[in-house]
């Protein structure tokens, strides 16, 4: 039987079509880099959360449980009033970067619950306080703390112990591919009655006021009686929003209040807070337009919520713009998606079998959809500053990103965290398009190549990193996640996308050139790449000159070249089977990885190894000025990484591909001593594959002891970023009388030395657990079962490597099931989150985890690279189904 919104997804690839519509819309605009006209880039102060209601933004816009159109020119996002703050709910509160002791954090409760890939029905839960949100006591409590003391969250002020709270659930099903419907539920979970307003609102992003002549047109709204607003845009035509029961209808303009923010005259008489101000002041006259005309519009709803019980209206937003009955099958074409999306995700999880983790992986599927944002971002108008501004433009002392002025970005990207980090990261979107390959294998594929466009990457052949420096340098794992994507739907679908390979290839091409010549400084196959994405791992600030001079050869900057050149090897082996001229390039890659194994074992031939005989472990190598080199002894996940770099090649594709077999055999036997450094080519494995590897049989058992370690890298949820050693025994680095030093920390990091963040010197990260899980089970494709580990070291029990990895996959899996107790590591000692009844089956996917209890910390929807959980679950079922002995039981 046809699935119904698999047809949808396969119906275009590009983002038209029914998905035109979707959660496109960020939940902060204030804060950002691309709002920040500033001189100096004081980007959290330029446009901060007081002043987002009365500013109209340049490049995006923000909302709760918001929609939009993909260029994100029509907004509609919910707005509430619990009767008691002094400014309505109309966007998610949070602590800016240097307001937090750890960091940006939002201070909300909400859940993304369910969608679809072409979001023909979506749903989120926001949680809001009944009692006055307490914006300044969150404030005021943080600054009270310092790096040593935990991040202070909203249930921490105890606002919702007595259960003054509503629960509203937000949900979207569409009836056709411009025809939205909507239902807003709020239940009050309190035992007294409680008054609450909602605000349905829509509105135009702000266009007309920056001196463009191509949007000299101002888009409208219009009122008709109290429950249709017309909705007229040049671009997008005609539509209405029909508010079934509203009470009324208010408009004002999305102008900025420059009265309120900068003492000048406003332009607008209207401005983008006069709704607001109409709710706050309890409907006082003047504040919105009684024309009903506007570029921004609220239906309002007051009610009173009996204790206990619910309340719920319904909305309609669509292009049929003549329904006379805009509600009359609104039931059944709202019965019929949810049935859609049940069937869908019934099909797509067909192998998950425990209840639990069905739940686990449909809310982490719902984060990676909900996730979606329009990213608008060009790079030299934003330089140059606009011809018409609120306020005037002083220019820019600070030109962030100047060599970046070629880049013009208008599209829908996965973002990390639509609330803490509201644009894209380039190493975090290559992990979310595993995840979401196998909800939609297009928008997957999509997201990699465009990363790779023209105007983005970098002239010279560099990937942007995020915009607060898109120079920075993330790991090179796209051609990984290419690999990857491509495995995923050529298994759903039968068939591989050749033409995506090719045409990401060749841009990959370009970016390995990059980081070739500017990466590896001494021309001998050593790179570096400062911070990697491993920001506060090592002594040293590695984006930094050194302070004694010198560089840093980096252990995991060429484990992750390493790998790189084997991804783009099997990639090329790939279009080699249709396109045989291709197998040059395969030949090329093969060679350099040779080289690069070489390398890290003899930097230079100067008898300088990465690898310590005496620890068993890789390490960075410090190159001081006066040419003396020392080993950093620092156990880190940079020593881990070297283990990422495996492909396995069998004979059946070796033999379609005669040139390279050939080219591989001369070099084997020309060159014995690259072969004999890596290649176990001659000794044909499971099934007559070869292995290529940075890591022989000894070098990977050693290795794996220390991960193994539980007084190490083993934590009971999954690998740590540091080795636990180093909590008794901190690393340390003397230089001018001065002690550097590097110490196991299980969860949010005690310095800011590298960053606002800094948190990699203990915690969990699923975007390097995941790979580790991904590479043991590679390295058992060669090996089989004859090749047996300690798991964990010191415990006497021998298995497989499958057996490991399934046990390691098992380990991070129970960061989110319920233990024996019935709770979540991840919700730690939270007690609301973890025993009360409104809050169970909700989860939060969070940045990192706490490396000795598992506990979530770090941004909380970042449904990015930890919604790596659904592809682990996965995995548990697909080597389970292989006689894998391990129990599904907690």
């Amino acid at each position: 039987m046809p699935i119904a919104e698999r047809e949808r997804i396969y119906e275009r690839a590009d983002n038209k079509g029914w998905k035109k519509w979707g959660p496109y819309l960020s939940e902060r605009a204030w804060g950002t880099v691309r709002e920040d006209y500033s001189p100096y880039g004081d980007a959290w102060n330029f446009v901060t959360h007081d002043m987002a209601r009365s500013r109209a933004y340049r490049w995006g816009e923000e909302g709760i449980g918001g929609i939009s159109d993909n260029k994100g020119h029509i907004c509609f996002a919910l707005a509430f009033w619990n009767h008691k703050d002094n400014i309505i709910k109309e966007r998610l509160f949070g602590l800016s970067g240097p307001e937090g002791n750890h960091g940006e954090d939002v201070k909300e409760l909400y859940y993304y619950l369910d969608s679809t890939p072409t979001h023909s029905y979506m749903k989120m839960l926001y949680k809001y306080p009944q009692q006055e949100f307490p914006y300044n006591r969150l404030i005021i409590e943080t600054m009270r703390r310092d790096r040593q003391a935990p991040e202070f969250e909203l249930t921490d002020t105890g606002i919702f112990e007595k259960d003054e709270y509503f629960d509203i659930f937000v949900e979207y099903a569409k009836a056709d591919q411009n025809d939205w419907l909507v239902t807003i539920t709020a239940h009050n979970r309190s035992a007294k009655e409680a008054p609450l307003t909602l605000l349905p609102t829509i509105w135009f992003r702000n266009t007309w006021s920056w001196g463009y002549e191509q949007y000299n047109t101002r888009p409208m709204l219009h009122g008709i009686a109290n429950n249709q607003v017309e909705v007229n845009h040049k671009q997008l035509g005609k539509y209405k929003l029909y508010c079934e029961d509203a009470d009324a209808l208010l408009f004002c303009d999305n102008d900025t209040n420059t009265e309120r923010l900068y003492g000048r005259p406003n332009v607008a008489k209207y401005p983008k807070d006069s709704i607001n101000n109409y709710i706050t002041s309890g409907g006082k006259k003047g504040f919105i337009n009684p024309n009903q005309i506007g570029t921004k519009a609220s239906a309002q709803y007051v009610r009173k919520v009996p204790a206990g019980e619910s309340v719920s209206i319904r909305l309609r937003f669509s292009d049929q713009t003549h329904l006379t009955q805009p509600f009359g099958d609104f039931d059944d074409i709202w019965k019929k998606r949810v049935v859609e999306a049940n069937d869908f995700f019934a099909n797509l999880q067909k192998n998950v079998t425990d209840p639990e983790l069905v739940a686990i992986q449909r809310q982490a599927y719902a984060g990676m959809l909900w996730n979606k944002q329009f990213y608008y971002y060009n790079v030299n108008e934003w330089l140059k500053g606009d011809p018409k501004m609120p306020v005037p433009f002083q220019g820019r002392v600070y030109a962030r990103n100047e060599s970046w002025r070629h880049m013009y970005t208008a599209n829908i990207l996965s973002m990390p965290d639509k609330w803490e980090y509201p644009w894209f990261a380039a190493w975090d979107l290559a992990f979310h398009t595993l995840t979401l390959a196998r909800l939609d294998p297009h928008f997957a594929k999509r997201q990699l190549a465009v990363i790779l466009r023209e105007y983005y990457m970098h002239p010279n052949g560099q990937i942007p990193a995020y915009e607060w420096n898109f120079g920075d340098v993330n790991p090179p794992v796209h051609a990984w996640a290419t690999w990857k994507v491509y495995e995923i739907d050529r298994d759903l679908n039968g068939v591989g996308d050749v033409n995506f390979l090719e045409r990401v290839f060749h841009k990959l091409l370009l970016n390995f050139t990059w980081w070739v010549n500017r990466k590896d400084v001494s021309g001998n196959n050593i790179f570096g790449g400062g911070f990697l994405g491993l920001d506060n791992i090592g002594v040293f600030d590695r984006s930094q000159p050194l302070p004694m001079g010198g560089r840093i050869e980096q252990a995991d900057g060429t484990g992750w070249m390493a790998m790189y050149t084997l991804n783009m090897l099997r990639i090329a082996c790939e279009i080699s089977l249709t396109r045989p001229s291709y197998q040059d390039m395969a030949s090329k890659f093969f060679e350099h990885f040779l080289h690069i194994a070489s390398a890290m074992n003899n930097l230079g031939r100067q008898n300088i190894s990465l690898w310590d005989e005496v620890d068993q472990f890789y390490y960075d190598v410090l190159h001081m000025p006066d040419n003396n080199a020392r080993l950093l002894k620092i156990r880190s996940m940079v020593g881990l990484i070297p283990l990422f770099a495996v492909e396995i090649l069998d004979e059946a594709l070796l033999s379609k591909l005669p040139d390279f077999k050939r080219r591989v055999e001369w070099v084997l036997t020309n060159r014995p001593d690259l072969a004999s450094l890596v290649s176990r080519w001659h000794e044909p494995g499971k099934g007559e594959t070869h292995l290529l590897s940075l890591l022989r049989g000894h070098r990977m058992k050693m290795i794996l002891k220390r991960m193994f370690d539980e007084t190490e890298f083993l934590s009971d949820y999954g690998i740590r970023a540091l080795s636990k050693y180093h909590e008794k025994t901190p690393y340390q680095f003397e230089l001018n009388s001065e002690v550097f030093q590097v110490r196991y920390v299980a969860s949010e990091s005690e310095m800011s030395m590298f960053g606002g963040n800094s948190n990699w010197r203990g915690p969990i990260w699923f975007p390097l657990n995941f790979p580790l899980v991904d590479s043991l089970l590679k390295f058992y494709q060669y090996y089989g079962d004859d090749f047996e580990v300690e798991y964990p070291t010191n415990s006497g029990h021998v298995m497989s490597l499958k057996e490991a990895a399934m046990h390691l996959t098992e380990r991070i899996i129970n960061i989110f099931r319920r233990d024996e107790n019935g709770q979540i590591a991840a919700y730690g000692q939270d007690k609301k989150m973890q025993n009360d009844p409104h809050f169970q089956g909700l989860y939060l996917f969070y940045e990192y985890f706490n490396g000795d209890n598992g506990m979530g910390l770090g941004a909380s929807h970042q449904t990015g690279w930890t919604g790596l959980i659904a592809d682990l679950i996965e995995y548990w079922y697909k080597y389970q189904s292989e006689s894998v002995a391990i129990p599904v039981g907690k």
